[in-house]
Protein backbone atom coordinates (compact mmCIF):
# COMPACT_ATOMS: atom_id res chain seq x y z
CA UNK A 1 0.00 0.00 0.00
CA UNK A 2 0.94 3.16 -1.02
CA UNK A 3 1.94 6.46 1.65
CA UNK A 4 0.35 8.83 -0.35
CA UNK A 5 -2.37 8.23 -2.31
CA UNK A 6 -2.65 8.65 -6.35
CA UNK A 7 -5.73 10.95 -5.80
CA UNK A 8 -4.03 12.66 -3.41
CA UNK A 9 -0.82 13.27 -5.56
CA UNK A 10 -3.58 14.45 -8.18
CA UNK A 11 -5.13 16.95 -6.22
CA UNK A 12 -1.68 17.94 -4.71
CA UNK A 13 -0.74 18.79 -8.63
CA UNK A 14 -4.22 20.47 -9.88
CA UNK A 15 -3.26 22.55 -6.59
CA UNK A 16 0.39 23.07 -7.77
CA UNK A 17 -1.40 23.91 -11.35
CA UNK A 18 -3.17 26.68 -10.07
CA UNK A 19 -0.45 28.31 -7.75
CA UNK A 20 1.48 28.67 -11.26
CA UNK A 21 -1.38 30.40 -12.54
CA UNK A 22 -1.61 32.58 -9.88
CA UNK A 23 2.05 33.25 -10.09
CA UNK A 24 1.72 33.89 -14.29
CA UNK A 25 -1.17 36.46 -13.59
CA UNK A 26 0.78 38.52 -10.61
CA UNK A 27 4.72 38.00 -10.84
CA UNK A 28 6.50 35.53 -13.07
CA UNK A 29 9.62 36.69 -12.44
CA UNK A 30 9.40 34.94 -9.01
CA UNK A 31 8.73 31.47 -10.81
CA UNK A 32 12.06 31.52 -12.86
CA UNK A 33 13.94 32.67 -10.00
CA UNK A 34 13.34 29.54 -8.07
CA UNK A 35 16.30 27.89 -6.80
CA UNK A 36 15.57 24.84 -8.39
CA UNK A 37 14.74 26.24 -12.14
CA UNK A 38 18.55 27.58 -11.84
CA UNK A 39 19.89 24.74 -10.84
CA UNK A 40 17.87 22.40 -13.39
CA UNK A 41 18.48 25.07 -15.86
CA UNK A 42 22.15 25.69 -15.38
CA UNK A 43 23.01 21.84 -15.60
CA UNK A 44 21.53 21.61 -18.68
CA UNK A 45 22.54 25.30 -19.94
CA UNK A 46 19.18 26.16 -22.09
CA UNK A 47 18.93 29.87 -22.77
CA UNK A 48 17.48 31.80 -19.50
CA UNK A 49 13.61 32.57 -19.71
CA UNK A 50 13.37 36.62 -20.34
CA UNK A 51 10.18 36.99 -21.06
CA UNK A 52 8.96 36.76 -17.50
CA UNK A 53 10.64 39.72 -16.17
CA UNK A 54 6.61 40.93 -15.77
CA UNK A 55 3.49 39.80 -16.29
CA UNK A 56 2.53 39.67 -20.32
CA UNK A 57 -0.43 38.49 -22.80
CA UNK A 58 1.39 34.93 -23.35
CA UNK A 59 1.75 34.43 -19.37
CA UNK A 60 -1.79 35.58 -18.81
CA UNK A 61 -2.82 32.83 -21.33
CA UNK A 62 -0.69 30.04 -20.08
CA UNK A 63 -2.08 30.97 -16.53
CA UNK A 64 -5.52 30.35 -18.07
CA UNK A 65 -4.68 26.81 -19.05
CA UNK A 66 -2.63 26.65 -15.70
CA UNK A 67 -6.22 27.25 -14.28
CA UNK A 68 -8.65 25.15 -16.88
CA UNK A 69 -5.82 22.23 -16.30
CA UNK A 70 -6.03 22.50 -12.41
CA UNK A 71 -9.71 22.64 -12.07
CA UNK A 72 -10.66 19.46 -14.33
CA UNK A 73 -8.12 17.75 -12.76
CA UNK A 74 -9.96 18.28 -9.56
CA UNK A 75 -13.09 17.72 -11.08
CA UNK A 76 -11.92 14.52 -12.49
CA UNK A 77 -10.34 13.26 -9.25
CA UNK A 78 -12.84 13.71 -7.20
CA UNK A 79 -15.33 10.65 -9.79
CA UNK A 80 -16.64 7.45 -7.55
CA UNK A 81 -13.18 5.75 -7.09
CA UNK A 82 -13.78 3.06 -10.04
CA UNK A 83 -14.19 5.52 -12.30
CA UNK A 84 -11.55 7.91 -11.55
CA UNK A 85 -9.04 4.74 -11.35
CA UNK A 86 -10.16 4.24 -14.49
CA UNK A 87 -10.08 7.15 -16.19
CA UNK A 88 -6.50 8.22 -14.23
CA UNK A 89 -4.93 4.77 -15.55
CA UNK A 90 -5.88 5.73 -19.27
CA UNK A 91 -4.57 9.72 -18.88
CA UNK A 92 -1.69 9.56 -16.76
CA UNK A 93 0.51 7.49 -19.46
CA UNK A 94 -0.53 10.31 -22.20
CA UNK A 95 0.91 13.13 -19.94
CA UNK A 96 3.84 10.75 -19.21
CA UNK A 97 4.63 10.67 -22.98
CA UNK A 98 3.46 14.42 -23.35
CA UNK A 99 6.26 15.43 -20.55
CA UNK A 100 8.76 12.91 -21.72
CA UNK A 101 8.67 14.48 -25.32
CA UNK A 102 8.72 18.13 -23.89
CA UNK A 103 11.34 17.56 -21.94
CA UNK A 104 13.10 15.13 -24.09
CA UNK A 105 12.93 18.19 -27.24
CA UNK A 106 14.27 21.17 -24.16
CA UNK A 107 17.50 19.03 -23.12
CA UNK A 108 18.09 17.85 -26.30
CA UNK A 109 17.91 21.19 -28.79
CA UNK A 110 18.66 23.20 -25.58
CA UNK A 111 22.49 23.25 -25.05
CA UNK A 112 23.38 21.87 -28.66
CA UNK A 113 24.46 24.46 -30.99
CA UNK A 114 24.49 21.55 -33.80
CA UNK A 115 21.31 21.60 -33.69
CA UNK A 116 20.53 25.14 -34.28
CA UNK A 117 20.24 26.30 -38.21
CA UNK A 118 21.65 29.81 -37.26
CA UNK A 119 19.37 31.46 -38.99
CA UNK A 120 16.26 32.86 -37.10
CA UNK A 121 13.66 31.72 -35.08
CA UNK A 122 12.75 28.27 -35.49
CA UNK A 123 9.50 26.62 -34.62
CA UNK A 124 9.65 25.74 -30.90
CA UNK A 125 12.40 28.18 -29.35
CA UNK A 126 10.78 29.64 -27.00
CA UNK A 127 10.25 26.14 -25.06
CA UNK A 128 13.93 25.69 -25.30
CA UNK A 129 14.96 27.09 -21.39
CA UNK A 130 15.36 26.70 -17.95
CA UNK A 131 12.28 27.29 -16.77
CA UNK A 132 10.05 24.59 -19.15
CA UNK A 133 12.54 22.04 -18.70
CA UNK A 134 12.06 22.51 -14.68
CA UNK A 135 8.31 22.21 -15.18
CA UNK A 136 8.68 19.36 -17.38
CA UNK A 137 11.03 17.59 -15.34
CA UNK A 138 9.21 18.09 -12.43
CA UNK A 139 5.51 17.22 -14.10
CA UNK A 140 7.22 13.46 -15.28
CA UNK A 141 8.21 12.79 -11.83
CA UNK A 142 4.63 13.43 -10.29
CA UNK A 143 3.53 11.63 -12.90
CA UNK A 144 5.50 8.79 -12.66
CA UNK A 145 4.59 8.58 -9.16
CA UNK A 146 1.02 8.60 -10.16
CA UNK A 147 1.25 5.94 -12.24
CA UNK A 148 3.48 3.73 -10.05
CA UNK A 149 0.37 4.34 -7.45
CA UNK A 150 -2.75 3.84 -9.47
CA UNK A 151 -0.94 0.86 -10.69
CA UNK A 152 -0.54 -0.55 -7.34
CA UNK A 153 -4.20 0.59 -6.11
CA UNK A 154 -5.44 -1.68 -9.13
CA UNK A 155 -3.59 -4.54 -8.09
CA UNK A 156 -5.21 -4.16 -4.51
CA UNK A 157 -8.75 -3.86 -6.15
CA UNK A 158 -8.48 -6.73 -7.63
CA UNK A 159 -6.91 -8.45 -4.99
CA UNK A 160 -9.91 -7.47 -2.49
CA UNK A 161 -12.73 -8.68 -5.45
CA UNK A 162 -10.74 -11.89 -5.89
CA UNK A 163 -10.85 -12.70 -2.21
CA UNK A 164 -14.32 -11.51 -1.69
CA UNK A 165 -15.14 -13.96 -4.94
CA UNK A 166 -12.97 -16.92 -3.05
CA UNK A 167 -15.32 -16.06 0.53
CA UNK A 168 -18.82 -16.19 -1.28
CA UNK A 169 -17.72 -19.64 -2.87
CA UNK A 170 -16.40 -20.95 -0.20
CA UNK A 171 -19.79 -20.15 1.61
CA UNK A 172 -21.84 -21.78 -1.14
Amino acid sequence: MALISAFTLIRTLALFHITLAFYLLTAPRMLADQNLVFLLGESMRPPEATSFDRPTPATALAAAVFVLLGLTDLVAVSMDEPAAVQYWSAQTPIRLIFFFALTGYTYITGADATLKSGKGARVGDGLKNGLVFSWGFLEIMMWFWVFLTIRDQRREAGMRVLRARAATAGDL
